[in-house]
C-alpha cells in the first residue's frame, strides 16, 4: 500500500516553518482505497509570498486543527505504508520535524516520484511536478493545493508503475538501495560510478555550475554523507534541490586531494564552500635597484607577477624577520622600508651603526651585504619531494616545494625512481602558492614518514 502526501507550509525549511495543509492518498497501485486532507495552523502567520504561491491565508488556518491535534491521524493513515512524494525528501523531513517537536517518532520506506520519473520517463525537458505531468498528459488540477497535488502525483505514481519495465521501484524500496538518500534531480548512474579512493568531487547545479568542492579519502562514503544527515535547515534544503551532477578527480592520496581541493575552490568559488574562500593577503619580502644603485628590501602584499624573496602570514611576521635581517647582515633599515627615508637610521634606532647613513657607505660594498642577506634567506627555505600513492600501482605521486616555494603535483611512473629534482618537476603540474597549501604541506611534513619526504 501506498501513501501519496503533498504538503503545504510556511516557507522551504522545515526548521523555521510549519506545515498549513496535509493530502495522503491511500494507494494499492490499482485504486485510491481512501484519502485524508486537512488544513493545519501552523501557529504562525502565512507570509505573502507564500499566500500568493498556495491561496492559503492566516485566516484561513485560524480554525483549522494544530499539528499535535492531527499527528496521530497521520502516524495511523501511513502505518505499513511506503510514503510516496514528489522530491520525497522535502515532504518527509517535514513531517519528520514536525514529529520529533511532539517527541514521536516518524519511519516510513519511501519513494521520490521525480527520481523515479527521471529514470522510467528519461529526456523529459523538465522534472518539476507541474511540467510532468504536462508531459505526461496527467490533469492537474488547484496547483500548490496539498490535495491536488498529492491527486497529480498518485496519477504519475499509476504510470510508473505501469512502465517499469526495469523494476526501478521495487529496487529502490530495498534497503541498501540508498535511493531515496540522493539528491531528487541527481542521476543514480553518476553515484553509482563515485570510486571508494582519495579524491576531489564537484557538486554541479543545472547550469553544470560548480557550487560546492570537497575532498575525501573514500569519494562515494564522504558523498553519502552530506545526503545522510539532516535536512531540515534552509541551506541544506536549498542545497539538496540545487545539485543535479556530481564529477570527481581521482588523486592518489588524501595530500595531493588536500591540495586540489584548495585550488579548486579559489578557483571555482563554489555557493556553498566556506573555508579557503577568503582573499588571504599573504606578504612577502621583495628586493629591488633604487635610483642610486642601492639593493633595496622591502615588505609588501604578494603580488601575481612579481617575484619575492620569503612570504609571511602577515605585515609583522615580515618586518620582524627583515628587521632582525637588518641587525644580523648590519643592513640600513631606511634602505630596508623599516622607517621613513628622511630619518638616519641612527635616529630611528634601527641599529647603533649604520655605514649607509652615518659613513655615506657605496653601493657596491652596501649592494655586497644585502646579496649575503638574500643568500641567507634562500638557506632557510627548503626544497623537497614529497612521494605518496598514485591513482593506481603503475605510478606515484609527488609534490614539489622549491625554496620554500609550492611548485604543484603530478604523477610518475614507478619505474622511474632515481632522479633530480629538476626531473620531477617535468612530471608536476604547476599550482599557485599561497599559504594556505603551504600550511597543508607543513602539516603534512610534521607528521610524516621519513621515506616519504625527500630533501634537496
Amino acid at each position: 500500500m501506498y501513501a501519496i502526501v503533498d504538503i503545504e507550509t510556511t516557507g522551504g525549511y522545515a526548521s523555521g516553518n510549519n506545515i498549513t495543509e496535509i493530502a495522503i492518498f491511500r494507494f494499492d497501485g490499482k485504486k485510491v482505497v481512501d484519502c485524508y486532507h486537512t488544513l493545519i495552523n501552523p501557529e504562525q502567520r502565512i507570509p505573502v509570498f507564500i499566500t500568493s504561491l498556495t491561496g492559503i491565508t492566516t485566516e484561513m488556518v485560524e480554525a483549522a486543527p494544530t499539528f499535535a491535534e492531527v499527528a496521530q491521524d497521520i502516524l495511523d493513515f501511513t502505518e505499513g505504508c511506503i510514503f510516496v512524494a514528489h522530491n520525497v525528501n522535502f515532504d518527509f523531513t517535514f513531517l519528520k520535524q514536525s514529529f520529533k517537536s511532539l517527541d514521536m517518532s516518524f519511519e516510513r520506506k519511501k519513494l521520490c516520484t521525480v527520481r523515479l520519473s527521471r529514470k522510467i520517463f528519461p529526456q523529459l525537458p523538465s522534472y518539476s511536478l507541474g511540467n510532468l505531468c504536462g508531459s505526461l498528459n496527467i490533469e492537474i488540477t488547484d496547483r500548490h493545493r496539498a490535495k491536488g497535488d498529492a491527486g497529480a502525483t498518485v496519477k504519475l505514481l499509476q504510470l510508473l508503475l505501469e512502465h517499469d519495465k526495469e523494476q526501478f521501484i521495487e529496487k529502490s524500496l530495498h534497503k541498501n538501495s540508498r535511493e531515496t538518500l540522493l539528491p531528487a534531480h541527481l542521476p543514480r548512474e553518476q553515484f553509482d560510478a563515485l570510486p571508494e579512493e582519495p579524491g576531489v568531487y564537484y557538486f554541479h547545479d543545472h547550469k553544470s555550475k560548480v557550487i560546492y568542492v570537497g575532498k575525501a579519502i573514500n569519494i562515494k562514503k564522504r558523498v553519502v554523507s552530506h545526503f545522510s544527515g539532516k535536512q531540515n535547515s534552509k541551506q541544506s534544503q536549498r542545497f539538496m534541490n540545487e545539485i543535479y551532477s556530481i564529477s570527481f578527480e581521482r588523486c592518489g592520496s588524501e595530500l595531493v586531494a588536500l591540495l586540489l581541493e584548495s585550488h579548486e575552490i579559489k578557483k571555482y568559488w563554489p555557493a556553498y564552500n566556506r573555508s579557503q574562500k577568503r582573499v588571504t593577503k599573504n606578504y612577502c619580502i621583495y628586493q629591488y635597484t633604487d635610483q642610486q644603485g642601492y639593493a633595496r628590501l622591502s615588505v609588501g602584499l604578494i603580488q601575481k607577477f612579481q617575484q619575492s624573496l620569503l612570504s609571511f602570514r602577515t605585515a609583522l611576521e615580515a618586518r620582524d624577520f627583515l628587521l632582525a635581517s637588518v641587525h644580523e647582515h648590519q643592513l640600513c633599515g631606511r634602505l630596508c622600508g623599516l622607517h621613513k627615508t628622511s630619518v638616519s637610521c641612527s635616529d630611528a634606532l634601527i641599529v647603533d651603526r649604520c655605514k649607509v647613513c652615518a659613513q655615506g657607505e657605496d653601493a657596491a660594498r652596501y649592494n655586497k651585504k644585502v646579496a649575503r642577506a638574500v643568500h641567507a634567506f634562500s638557506e632557510q627555505q627548503v626544497t623537497l619531494a614529497i612521494k605518496e600513492k598514485g591513482r593506481s600501482n603503475e605510478e606515484y605521486s609527488i609534490v614539489l616545494m622549491e625554496s620554500g616555494k609550492y611548485l604543484g603535483y603530478g604523477f610518475v611512473p614507478q619505474e622511474i625512481q632515481s632522479t633530480t629534482f629538476d626531473e620531477l618537476k617535468t612530471y608536476i603540474h604547476p599550482y599557485q602558492d599561497n599559504q594556505d597549501v603551504r600550511r597543508i604541506i607543513e602539516s603534512f611534513t610534521y607528521t610524516a614518514d621519513d621515506s616519504s619526504v625527500i630533501y634537496f
